[in-house]
């Protein structure tokens, strides 16, 4: 298992490195915390995979799952509603799938379309996989409730004016939630959390 974690680490510190320069524009425009959500997003990813190939298992507390789950959420946060230079948004698209046509149009920086369309479905990943682990009978709250959520988050940054109100974006966050859905199985098999509240 120490194996495991020092080469994943190895890995990521590789990755992240070589794909610095390219990562540093995306401060520009928003929180520094980026970088530190990349690394780790590389960092668990690369683990995740490593220990999947080797047939190996991670026995992990509950309560560190969700210590970690929530200084996610918060770095998330904090990319969501804190923009550098105070930037402030007032824009608003109901058209269902008119900015992601935009992003894909060529008409936007590349790094630029490729984040907010990797992230608005990358970062929402682990909260379907959460909700499953939650939620393991009631389909209908795996729907509602990260709709309602999301939609809670696109209001909120329209009315602060940090972000803008984007449908699309609700659209990319829920293919994350499903995604995350669709690799809960994946994930058991991977780690295995005890003393489940």
């Amino acid at each position: 298992m120490k194996k495991s974690f020092f080469m994943s680490l190895a890995i990521s510190i590789g990755l992240f490195f070589l794909l610095f320069p390219i990562l540093i524009q995306l401060t520009a425009y928003l929180h520094p915390i980026v970088l530190a959500v990349v690394f780790f997003c590389i960092f668990i990813i690369t683990f995740f995979l490593i220990l999947l190939i080797n047939r190996q298992t991670l026995h992990l507390p509950y309560s560190l799952f969700l210590w970690i789950l929530i200084l996610y959420t918060i770095a998330l946060l904090v990319l969501l509603f804190y923009r550098p230079n105070n930037q402030s948004y007032h824009s608003m698209n109901l058209m269902p799938f008119a900015t992601i046509s935009y992003y894909l149009s060529g008409k936007v920086n590349l790094l630029i379309s490729v984040y907010n369309l990797t992230a608005n479905i990358g970062l929402f990943i682990p909260y379907g996989v959460f909700l499953l682990i939650v939620f393991k009978k009631g389909y209908y709250k795996l729907i509602f409730l990260p709709f309602l959520f999301i939609s809670l988050i696109e209001v909120g940054q329209f009315i602060t004016q940090r972000g803008s109100m984007d449908i699309d974006d609700l659209i990319l966050n829920m293919v994350g939630i499903f995604i995350g859905y669709g690799l809960y199985p994946i994930f058991k098999r991977v780690i295995i959390l005890s003393t489940l509240i």
